[in-house]
């Protein structure tokens, strides 16, 4: 009942731009320029947790982006998901681009917690990762979303966190369906084995790079154990956003 109504609403209630607030658009040009209209960069927090994957961001978490991404995060603007999974899309592209990259995209989202999803109404990595794989198939490009991670156990809210705090709380809390890890062990999707596709972990922000790094160690614990999670299966990570300082140390 709360997504019908949080898609009644956004139909029926005046609409602002979520960005910036010019009346009578969702997003505006500027905003949606802000979001996608850089090709995607390659990010990096520092320090660099152990595990993390490298990771492509489409745009620095600051002004009309962030604004855009709480809008849709926090207050139920639903119909920012086709917006932010271009974006999100763009990080993938990018890695389909690089060497090892042909084959299958299989998207896989950073799982909320079930308390934040019952709060929010609605799981926002999933369902921007979800209209990213429809705009990469749009496109030409074999691409999936399957929701394959979990959470093993209750962690704590990461907001006023720091990485080492972060990677504390995170550490374990995550693990692979029981059909996620026969899907990566055996196949993807019946179209032959890991090495013809590429695993993309896909979360809405980089920060810390805490969560993305436990994403992976999941990952790699159930594809095969004693190899670092970061390069086992090709397994790579795209995010809508990522702090200014993780572009910044990147360029350097």
């Amino acid at each position: 009942m709360r997504y019908a109504w949080q898609e009644l609403s956004s139909l029926l209630l005046p609409v602002a731009c979520a960005g910036c607030g010019r009346p009578r658009t969702e997003l505006c040009t500027a905003c949606a320029a802000a979001l996608h209209g850089a090709p995607a960069r390659p990010v990096r927090p520092s320090p660099r947790p152990r595990g993390l994957p490298p990771v492509y961001a489409a745009a620095p978490y600051e002004n009309a982006v962030r604004a855009v991404l709480l809008a849709h995060k926090e207050r139920g603007a639903l119909g920012l998901a086709g917006a932010l999974g271009r974006a999100l899309a763009g990080c993938a592209r990018a890695w389909a681009g690089r060497p090892g990259g042909a084959g299958l995209l299989l998207l896989v989202p950073v799982p909320s917690a079930p308390s934040s999803t019952a709060a929010r109404g609605h799981d926002p990595v999933r369902r921007i990762a979800a209209a990213a794989a429809r705009d990469l198939r749009r496109e030409g490009l074999p691409a999936e979303m399957l929701p394959l991670l979990r959470q093993r156990r209750a962690v704590a809210d990461q907001a006023g966190l720091g990485a080492r705090q972060r990677r504390a709380n995170l550490a374990g809390a995550l693990e692979l369906t029981a059909g996620g890890g026969r899907l990566l062990r055996h196949g993807l999707l019946g179209r032959g084995p890991l090495r013809h596709g590429r695993v993309i972990l896909v979360d809405d922000l980089l920060t810390t790079g805490s969560t993305l790094a436990e994403a992976a160690r999941a990952v790699g614990e159930a594809c095969g154990a004693g190899r670092e999670p970061s390069v086992h299966g090709g397994c790579r990570a795209a995010v809508v956003a990522a702090s200014p300082s993780a572009f910044e140390i990147n360029r350097n």
